[in-house]
């Protein structure tokens, strides 16, 4: 079956001088016209008055107008109008409790970039022309377009390592749902492995961070001794960013081959909800947990098991995978992290890992054949989730 999903290709490109000159324009009146907008709707909120994205729309074109602020108009006024659109939304999340109050972009941490909607770009015979710029785009065309398709939005961004890419959105008719299979698994996070599936795979964590941790280190030390604001210290600056994108790189390159090869493979897929914002609070352990990137992992996964057809569970964060025995369902008191294989009273031996990930198989069917949810609810109507009612059966 043919699903209709919006899919963004994104590309690297080299601007000229001259485009990069309008782009960083443009970024930086993206940027302030999304906090003086951000501002004004602060404080209408301090007095209990709500502004709509309409009236900032309106003071736009008055800021426009204005002596200090006529530089708006060299640029094209779509990105503008965009963050303006984005600064809503993000209030839209807040007022429905699914994000925090919006925050003012910073000029050095904040993301660079500018979204063109199809009335301010022209995608012609392979090129891409952006509004207030006579050249087209020379993008490094890595993969082609889906054939017969139109871009809606184009988003232009620059990272801290200096890199300029765009980002083009289109729907992707290629994307269909795979044929049904009986196959699940369920996948328990670590670090020693990245992955342990229930079938007893193990897949290895690359730890992709150490790999380049000396290098990191070294020029972070040189970046510590340049005096701020230089060019010596720009320089510097760019290197601990290029060494960054390079780790961010590989490993977001790993987690799709992993997650494209199991959501390919199973049905259903059980995952754990784990907490990774509280996890990373430990010293020890907070640079191992972010370079595995369980977050980004699970993400990945729930969004291409939508476009394929497939299912992901995941099972209560409190559920205890590691101590409970696959084979009887008893429960263990205590289980040490150091703790790799135990022996069950009923004389099954686990791999604590393997055995976490049965564990985590069969609460995901429970919680299936229940009719639970795929994100767990902290609290249910009846008292306990379905997940749990069913380990309470499970348990002597």
């Amino acid at each position: 079956m043919t699903t209709h999903v919006k899919r963004a290709y994104r590309y690297r490109f080299c601007p000229t001088d001259a485009q990069a000159a309008e782009l960083s324009r443009t970024f930086g009146c993206v940027r302030k016209v999304y906090n003086m907008a951000l501002a004004a709707r602060t404080e209408a909120w301090a007095r209990q008055e709500r502004v709509s994205y309409n009236q900032t729309s309106a003071m736009l074109t008055a800021w426009k107008k204005t002596e200090a602020l006529a530089y708006l108009n060299d640029v094209s006024s779509v990105p503008l109008q965009q963050a303006l659109r984005h600064l809503q939304t993000a209030f839209t999340n807040f007022f429905g409790k699914r994000a925090k109050y919006p925050r003012f972009k910073s000029r050095k941490k904040s993301r660079k970039s500018a979204e063109y909607t199809i009335s301010a770009f022209r995608f012609r015979d392979g090129e891409l022309r952006l509004a207030k710029m006579s050249e087209p785009l020379r993008i490094v065309w890595s993969r082609p377009l889906p054939e017969g398709v139109s871009p809606s939005t184009v988003t232009v961004s620059q990272d801290a390592a200096g890199r300029w890419f765009v980002s083009v959105l289109c729907d992707d008719p290629g994307i269909r749902h795979l044929p049904a299979t009986d196959a699940a698994v369920g996948i328990d996070a670590g670090l020693d492995h990245l992955l342990t599936l229930s079938t007893g795979e193990k897949i290895a964590n690359p730890r992709h961070e150490r790999r380049d941790r000396a290098a990191l280190a070294k020029a972070q030390r040189r970046l510590a001794k340049k005096e701020k604001g230089s060019a010596n210290g720009v320089k510097a600056r760019r290197k601990v960013a290029r060494i960054h994108a390079r780790i961010a790189d590989r490993r977001r390159d790993s987690l799709h081959q992993i997650t494209t090869r199991l959501v390919r493979e199973n049905q259903t897929l059980v995952i754990e909800d784990l907490t990774v914002r509280n996890m990373v609070k430990n010293r020890k352990l907070a640079r191992v947990i972010s370079d595995a990137a369980w977050s980004e992992f699970r993400s990945m996964l729930e969004y291409k098991a939508q476009w394929y057809g497939r299912e992901v569970i995941a099972v209560d964060r409190w559920f205890p995978s590691s101590k409970l025995c696959s084979a009887c369902g008893t429960l263990q008191d205590k289980m040490p992290l150091n703790v790799r294989t135990w022996t069950c009273d009923c004389g099954a031996t686990h791999d604590r890992d393997v055995n976490a990930a049965n564990n985590l198989l069969a609460a995901g069917r429970a919680v299936a054949a229940c009719g639970a949810g795929v994100r767990p609810q902290r609290s249910s109507p009846g008292g306990q989730s379905a997940m749990k009612q069913e380990v309470s059966r499970r348990e002597p």
